[in-house]
């Protein structure tokens, strides 16, 4: 068989492949009942997130020291408010924002330096070694102390804590791209589109990479999880949102001197950051179940 009939058949059999695997895929995530309460949680912070204006009564920002510190389903704050009292409904559904808005921005900076290195990693074996000696670096230093470590650098915000997040992600992506791509690139249909001349540029991203997207998909979702409890974290310690910024970490570090007093101030945010984690965690590994080819053949 010529190398144009391979290449033809290769394709067709890989799209029909693929619908397959959608659907097969979906069935068995919509199983996992753990996975499907994730996507609800997830569902409603999205919801939160964009409809932010009109869930919420109260400025996050506005201060009323006369209703300062009031507890739980008080009359018109339902949350309670904190010590300068803004309202905490408000303050949790606008930091919902914050904590999508640096997950997705953090994730897709990540995914596409991590994803680029792992491509030109996997297919040219004479990049290899340089990229992934510079991955390995990187691996030297624990996460959170390299992300204080850029922000030290780059100085304390969001914007800033967003792209120290993505800096850590890259070695990781990178990795997981790269042992994909040497399994995928040995496959008969890339053979067989070198040998048509098909530009290595073509093959990487029309035939390599959505080859890959499994595990990218998996890593995307958890590496939210970790995007989002990276922000608080160092949000709580100073180096991310700034006050009066209704971001969760933040308020939990603020709420923190009056746990005897309020302790919902610190309760409430901590809830919140513990569901989204929570969340996002279980879908990724709903996903890696329902992703998982060995577990696809026995269907």
């Amino acid at each position: 068989m010529s190398a144009e009939a391979v290449a033809a058949t290769t394709a067709i059999q890989t799209k029909k492949k693929k619908d397959r695997t959608f659907v097969t895929t979906m069935k068995r995530l919509l199983k996992n009942k753990l996975a499907i309460i994730g996507l609800i949680i997830i569902l409603l912070q999205v919801i939160m997130a964009i409809a932010a204006p009109v869930i919420t009564i109260h400025s996050p920002f506005k201060q009323n020291l006369a209703q300062s510190e009031l507890p739980l389903f008080s009359e018109g704050h339902f949350l309670g408010t904190d010590n300068f009292g803004r309202d905490l409904w408000s303050r949790i559904v606008y930091g919902a924002r914050i904590s999508l808005l640096v997950g997705i921005t953090a994730v897709g900076l990540g995914l596409a330096g991590g994803v680029t290195l792992g491509l030109l990693a996997g297919y040219y074996k004479r990049l290899d070694g340089i990229i992934m000696r510079i991955v390995d670096l990187l691996f030297a230093f624990p996460g959170i102390l390299l992300a204080m470590l850029i922000i030290a650098v780059l100085g304390t915000s969001l914007v800033n804590v967003a792209i120290a997040i993505s800096i850590w992600s890259i070695p990781t992506c990178a990795r997981i791209v790269r042992g994909s791509v040497l399994t995928v690139k040995k496959q008969e249909y890339v053979q067989a589109m070198k040998s048509l001349g098909a530009s290595d540029f073509r093959i990487l991203v029309k035939h390599i990479l959505p080859n890959c997207s499994a595990p990218i998909i998996v890593f995307a979702t958890m590496r939210m999880a970790t995007a989002i409890l990276s922000t608080a974290s160092l949000s709580y310690l100073g180096l991310g949102a700034q006050p009066p910024t209704p971001e969760w970490g933040a308020m939990i570090s603020q709420g923190q001197d009056f746990m005897w007093t309020s302790p919902h101030m610190t309760i409430v945010p901590g809830i919140a950051i513990m569901l989204i984690v929570f969340a996002f965690n279980v879908v990724g590994d709903g996903l890696r179940d329902a992703l998982d080819p060995n577990m696809n053949l026995n269907q």
